[in-house]
């Protein structure tokens, strides 16, 4: 199992980087149809080769399937981005409310598909069938793509050199610097998603449903700060938003993993959630403060984010055998720190200064 979402992690990361530039090229709506399609194509990989109990197959599916999430993630979010540059006001931490819906609601229609006994393969293919009917839909209700300059400056431009202007993203340190903010933030939400309930059963000898019980604290406490905090953003701003997030974070952390009583742990989860929600969203924003450059940066931060939401946690997993669930969640803490004291990079540059 670990192989298998390594895979998939793996297949993210060889993609992410080249979103940026693939970005410069075509519209978002193509490119989230192709990469949706390709994200599907991998789905169905794996459930055709479950029936026939292929490992291989089924890990190279794994891989296609992350190639397509990855950019697809990238574009997504940049879309995203556009909205809030056409109504100058936050609204990515409502949109990253949605994904936590999202992952919620799909976690519900397994169990209830798996209580009735429907096989693996049916699921994938039928759930791979219902995204892109959304796919297709939503896409066809993207805004139009934002005047970033002359059409006739970007066609005449070597492909190779919108290519380096693209990858040169990777040597911005602001741009570096937001992408360590939202590492901390996938390392905070993909631990607690794969670790958090088992965290709970192994070490309070209590029923699963009371570890699952807490992970849904978690989940509902990120949730709720995704759908609220745009309002603190507007309010307060960035930074500050950042620093209440980041220092929630580090003390639901150390409550959880250092608590005694598993009614601080339970409230450890809840305080852990409302931190967990707004570093990565917060990050996006800040990365396409310019919309001229903004495919490129985001790129090089999602790709840095999503090497720690989906990479960290089997790291955790490898940590846990040795110090137990909790006490391996305690790594988190170092990251954790210092996206509090990185918060001043997400501040919004100056119009002046923003291609710099």
């Amino acid at each position: 199992m670990s192989v298998l979402v390594l895979s998939s992690a793996l297949g993210s990361i060889v993609t992410m980087p080249m979103a940026g530039a693939i970005l410069s090229q075509v519209s978002k709506p193509v490119f989230v149809r192709w990469t949706a399609i390709m994200a599907v194509l991998g789905m169905c990989g794996v459930a055709g080769f479950s029936l026939t109990h292929s490992y291989p197959a089924a890990v190279a599916s794994m891989f296609l399937m992350g190639m397509g999430i990855g950019p697809w993630d990238v574009a997504m979010n940049l879309a995203g981005t556009d909205v809030e540059h056409a109504l100058g006001r936050s609204l990515m931490p409502q949109f990253h409310a949605g994904f936590s819906l999202g992952t919620v609601t799909a976690a519900l229609a397994g169990a209830v598909l798996s209580k009735l006994g429907l096989s693996l393969a049916v699921h994938l293919v039928g759930a791979g069938v219902v995204i892109l009917l959304l796919i297709w839909w939503g896409c066809a209700n993207l805004l139009g793509e934002p005047d970033r300059a002359p059409s006739s400056t970007r066609s005449t431009s070597p492909k190779c050199g919108r290519v380096r202007a693209a990858l040169s993203a990777w040597f911005e340190l602001r741009t570096v610097l937001i992408g360590v903010v939202v590492l901390a933030a996938g390392l905070t939400e993909g631990s607690a998603n794969d670790w958090l309930a088992l965290g709970i059963d192994q070490d309070f000898e209590v029923a699963e449903s009371i570890g699952i019980l807490g992970l849904a604290l978690f989940l509902t406490a990120m949730t709720s700060m995704r759908v609220l905090g745009t309002r603190l953003v507007d309010l307060y701003g960035r930074v500050v938003v950042q620093r209440l997030c980041a220092g929630l974070a580090v003390a639901g952390l150390l409550s959880f993993t250092l608590g005694q009583n598993l009614i601080w742990v339970m409230v450890g989860a809840l305080v852990w959630g409302l931190g967990s929600g707004m570093g990565f969203p917060l990050g996006l924003s800040a990365a396409a403060d310019n919309p001229e450059r903004a495919a490129a940066r985001a790129s090089v931060v999602s790709t840095i984010g999503y090497t720690a939401f989906l990479g960290g946690p089997a790291f955790m997993g490898w940590l846990a055998g040795h110090v137990g669930y909790r006490h391996a969640l305690l790594a988190i803490l170092l990251p954790a720190i210092a996206a509090l004291f990185l918060a001043p990079v997400l501040r919004p540059k100056p119009p002046a200064t923003q291609s710099s």
